[in-house]
Formats: C-alpha cells, sequence, structure tokens
C-alpha cells in the first residue's frame, strides 16, 4: 500500500528557498521566472542555464531540506532489471530511476522530488509499495537510461516476429517491406528502428548487419569497438538488406556487386544521416551503416583536446590568407571532426568555402559542399579545377588520392587560397615523404605547407567505475624505459560498470602530433631529402610523438596506461617509428 505523497514529498517554493538561503537574489529569481514563463521549463533548471546557481548547490540545498539523501549515479551500482521495473516511457518522462528494492518497497532516485504528480504516478506504476525518494542529477539519471533501457530483447523478440514471416523460401513482398498501408506496423520496419533507437543511446558510430552460417550478427561499434548481439533467426538477413535497400535507394536486385547509398531517419527528435555500404559475403550480404548525427552541435577547435599552446598556434595558422593544411591520421583517427572544426571557425559570411568530399559527413551552412562521383569522372580532381573557378577564399579537399590532387591543391595553395585536406598516413613526419612519393615536387610542398597535424583516438576512463591503477612490473619496466622517474600516482582505469558496458571506457579524445614546418624542414623538401627532413622536424617547436600524447593522458588518469600502450604500439607496428 503507497504512504500518502505529503507524507514523504514536502512542496517547497525553490525559488523563494534559495533565496532565504543566500544562492540567488530576489532581482534574479523575478528574472527567471519571466524567463520561465517563455520557456515552460521547470524553475530549477531555468536559474541553472542562467547561471544564476549551480546544480551542485540547489541539489545539496535541496537534500537537506527534503532530508533525502543526494545519490551520485555516476559510482552507483544498480541493478539493471530492478531499474527497468519503471518503465522507460515514465521514467524518462519524470526523470526517475529505481535505486534499490527495501523491506515493503523501493529507493527511487529522482531529479525533482517535489513533484507530487510524478509521485503519485510512480507510486501506481511501482505496484502501489511504499517509495523512499533520494535526489539525482538530471543529466546522470538521462545518461543512466541510455545505458539501462538497452534495446537488446526487444530486437530479439522483433526479429523472432519477423521469422514467423519469412523464411528461407518465401519471396518477400511490399508488404513485408513495410511500404504497404500499415508501413509503421511492419515486423521489419519496427525491428530496423529498434536497432537505430539502440545504436543511437548506445552512443554508436556504426551498425553492422552480418549474416552468418547459422545466425545474424548485429554489430555496434561505440568508442571504436565493436559490441556484438547474435540473432538465431538468420532467415531474416535478407529481408533487413532488402528494406535498407530500398532505403537507400539502391539496386534490390543486384546482390553480387557492392553498393552504397544514403538515408535520413530521425531518432529520438534526432535527424541521423545514415550512410549504407553493402557487400556480398559467403552466406548472403553484409551491410555496414555510419551514423551521423546532423542535429547535434559541430565540435568548435576548443573542445578537440589539443593542448593550449598548440591550439593556440593552430588558431594562428587557420588565419593565414593562403597555405595548406594537413591532417593525417588511419580510419577512424578523428581527422573530418578536426577538419569541420577547423571550418566552423572560419565560417564567416565574408568568406567563400568550398568542400570537395566522398561522402559529404556533414552539412554546414553557407558552405558550398560537393560530393564526388566517379561513374561520371566527377573525381576529386575535376572538382577541384571547377572550384578554383568559383572565386574560394578556402577550399577542404576530403583527401589527397593521387598525384593530380596532390599537385592542383598545392598550387591552389600558393595563388592565395587556404586549403584543407586529409592524408593517410601514419604520423606528422611521414606525410611529406608520402606527398613527394605521390610525385608532388618538392618546391610546391615547400612553398605551401602551413601544418601537419596527425593524430589518433584514444579511449577515456569511464568516470563512474574509473580507480586508481597500479603498474605491474612489466609496466613499470615499460614506463621506466620511456620516462626514468616518471609518477605513476595518477594512473586510473576502469573496473567496467553499467554505463560502460562493462569496458571501463566511455567516450574518447584526441592525441595529436603537431608539425609545423622550420626553415630547415622547409629546405629539406625543397631538395627532396627525407632524412634531412626527419631530423629537422624532430627539433620543429611543439613537437612532441603520439605516444607521448597518450602516455600523458594515462599519467594525468584520462586514460589508461592500456589505451597509451595500443597507440604506442600501433605506431610501432606500422613501422612509423
Amino acid at each position: 500500500m503507497s504512504i500518502a505523497p505529503s507524507a514523504t514529498v514536502k512542496k517547497i517554493r525553490i525559488g523563494d528557498l534559495l533565496v532565504e538561503n543566500g544562492l540567488i537574489s530576489a532581482e534574479q529569481l523575478q528574472l527567471a521566472l519571466a524567463e520561465q514563463r517563455k520557456l515552460g521549463s521547470k524553475l530549477g533548471r531555468t536559474l541553472i542555464d542562467l547561471g544564476y546557481v549551480s546544480e551542485s548547490d540547489m541539489l545539496q540545498l535541496l537534500s537537506r531540506q527534503l532530508a533525502i539523501p543526494l545519490v551520485d549515479l555516476r559510482s552507483y551500482r544498480f541493478d539493471p532489471a530492478l531499474v527497468r521495473r519503471l518503465p522507460e516511457t515514465l521514467a524518462r518522462r519524470f526523470r526517475s530511476i529505481v535505486l534499490k528494492e527495501e523491506a515493503g518497497g523501493y529507493l527511487v532516485g529522482m531529479a525533482d522530488p517535489t513533484d507530487l504528480f510524478a509521485f503519485d504516478e510512480l507510486a501506481r506504476a511501482l505496484g502501489g509499495r511504499e517509495i523512499r525518494l533520494a535526489l539525482v542529477r538530471e543529466d546522470e539519471v538521462l545518461r543512466t537510461f541510455d545505458s539501462v533501457y538497452r534495446r537488446t530483447e526487444e530486437i530479439s523478440s522483433l526479429a523472432q516476429e519477423l521469422s514467423e514471416e519469412v523464411s528461407d523460401t518465401a519471396a518477400l513482398d511490399v508488404g513485408q517491406l513495410g511500404l504497404g498501408e500499415d508501413a509503421a506496423d511492419a515486423p521489419v520496419v519496427k525491428l530496423l528502428q529498434s536497432m537505430f533507437v539502440d545504436a543511437v543511446q548506445a552512443g554508436a558510430s556504426d551498425i553492422h548487419i552480418e549474416p552468418d552460417a547459422d545466425c545474424l550478427r548485429l554489430r555496434l561499434r561505440v568508442d571504436g569497438v565493436l559490441n556484438e548481439q547474435i540473432i538465431r533467426e538468420k532467415q531474416i538477413a535478407s529481408a533487413l538488406v532488402l528494406r535498407l535497400k530500398l532505403m537507400a535507394g539502391l539496386n534490390i536486385s543486384e546482390k553480387r556487386l557492392p553498393q552504397d547509398g544514403r538515408f535520413q531517419i530521425s531518432v529520438r527528435g534526432k535527424a541521423i544521416d545514415v550512410r549504407v555500404s553493402t557487400m556480398p559475403v559467403q552466406h548472403g550480404e553484409s551491410v555496414v551503416m555510419r551514423l551521423l548525427d546532423q542535429s547535434g552541435a559541430m565540435l568548435d577547435l576548443e573542445h578537440l583536446g589539443m593542448p593550449a599552446p598548440m591550439l593556440a598556434r593552430f588558431r594562428d595558422v587557420l588565419r593565414s590568407p593562403s597555405g595548406i593544411v594537413l591532417v593525417t591520421g588511419p580510419t577512424g583517427s578523428g581527422k573530418t571532426t578536426t577538419l569541420y572544426a577547423a571550418l566552423s571557425s572560419l565560417n564567416r559570411p565574408e568568406r567563400k568555402i568550398i568542400t570537395v568530399e566522398d561522402p559529404v559527413e556533414y552539412r554546414l551552412p553557407r558552405i558550398s559542399q560537393v560530393q564526388v562521383n566517379p561513374k561520371i569522372s566527377l573525381d576529386f580532381a575535376a572538382v577541384l579545377r571547377s572550384a578554383l573557378r568559383q572565386d574560394p577564399d578556402i577550399i577542404l579537399v576530403g583527401e589527397m588520392r593521387d598525384r593530380e590532387t596532390a599537385e592542383i591543391g598545392l598550387r591552389a595553395a600558393m595563388t592565395g587560397h587556404l586549403v584543407l585536406s586529409t592524408l593517410h598516413t601514419n604520423d606528422a613526419v611521414g606525410t611529406a615523404d608520402r606527398l613527394l612519393d605521390m610525385g608532388a615536387p618538392g618546391y610546391l610542398l615547400a612553398a605551401s605547407l602551413r601544418v601537419i597535424i596527425a593524430q589518433r583516438l584514444v579511449r577515456r576512463v569511464c568516470e563512474s567505475c574509473g580507480e586508481r591503477h597500479l603498474p605491474d612490473a612489466n609496466d613499470q619496466a615499460w614506463l621506466s624505459e620511456l620516462r626514468p622517474g616518471v609518477d605513476t600516482s595518477g594512473l586510473r582505469r576502469g573496473r567496467g560498470c553499467q554505463h560502460c558496458n562493462g569496458t571501463g571506457y566511455r567516450g574518447r579524445f584526441g592525441v595529436y602530433e603537431y608539425l609545423e614546418p622550420t626553415l630547415d624542414m622547409l629546405e629539406a623538401l625543397r631538395r627532396g631529402q627525407h632524412d634531412g627532413f626527419v631530423r629537422a622536424a624532430s627539433r620543429a617547436p611543439l613537437f612532441r610523438l603520439l605516444s607521448q600524447g597518450a602516455l600523458d593522458a594515462a599519467l594525468a588518469g584520462v586514460t589508461s596506461l592500456e589505451e597509451a600502450k595500443r597507440v604506442g604500439g600501433e605506431l610501432l607496428n606500422d613501422g612509423s617509428r
């Protein structure tokens, strides 16, 4: 039987309480009330958004006033099955989470424990059992929802439902593909929608659909690592692939050749651009989908994670009226993010910017973006030649793939244009050598090169389960060789929790090599002397190896020692050091 709300929830005028305790002024309260009426949001959130009070101060005050505990969800060890006793729609609506089952009732965390209506609804949803309240941060409870209310069970259930309609020999009709009158209710549509929601909640960059001999593998790439879900109903693979082909405008009758396409969907109010790649494999067709959140704010340069001195110099280079800026690294190293952040800082009404990409990943206002199409001879070189006749100030070339593209880009940089581009090399020093090997004239490279940035993405230790890490004997030996006498007290690693899906990591950040040419380096380029360029580069200001940047992050506790060793080992295995 539920206890009376008044026995647990007190009606508090949060504004008056903050004024009484000196956290805000009466004038600030009136301004916040006016803003609240305009936006229709809660007063507490309005005060925080206006910067009048910190969320931490407000929560601590509420905790004392209501005599309820303030729970830090980042370190709380909760039971996912217990959390799911509260329906997701209700949990998200009232920003509430079941924390613990107690004698006769539950401990429930709420972002707003003064909401009497929410309390009644929660008590009803939890079977009328007694509720004891705790206070939780809104952003933490929303992050917890994304990790707990995953769609794995729903996906398995929908896959079973779809398999009942589709057999190995049955011909797939339009209705089964969700193109009939009841499209939204078609099993294949519901299954794909559930897969996209799960991927967005998990923060996945890619979805892999891989048919195998006895199952269908669904894999999400989260923070650079694939997480797998096995679907036993392998016969649904053809229905999924066919539906995705239709959505992407691909040829559904062609199963022998790879195809590429794209489409856009809306997931939880976010516009997601989906790039689709199909490939024939032994047991059918494999599909990989890259997810690009078009509704998210573009990263700016400050959030790339560059050290302050490096960022300041990079900004200075971007102010140059001409020259070429190169960002290098393997696929998935964050090159596109860095280039788009640079473009965002350069995007002004007085500048004409043209991009040549394959494909166009993010759509930017005021920028002329061109996607190459080799099938009609619209390659990088052809578009770049035409772009130079469009009176640009800045040109972005998605990738320097051949001698012709490189030479046109370098000449454009010499003739009053700022050119940004990428190259697939392992480090900054090897980039110049790669361009010379492609046939780019050394004198052109020396005259136009402004900076080379090499980068990698490194996983960040999970804030929820990160703990101090004591290095073993092998780690100590490795550290002593690189940094004799180094302080290892800041080393951390994640033990694995619900927030990070048991990996110990959540999110990624960039580590960078920054190489700005000196006179000695430019002279070596003119002469085509690789060894001389390498020696001069080692003496360049701000130049540090990628492995050193990763190690610095590990010693600061931002990433783990294992991640730092992975980056260092990757570079050694690539032969770049």
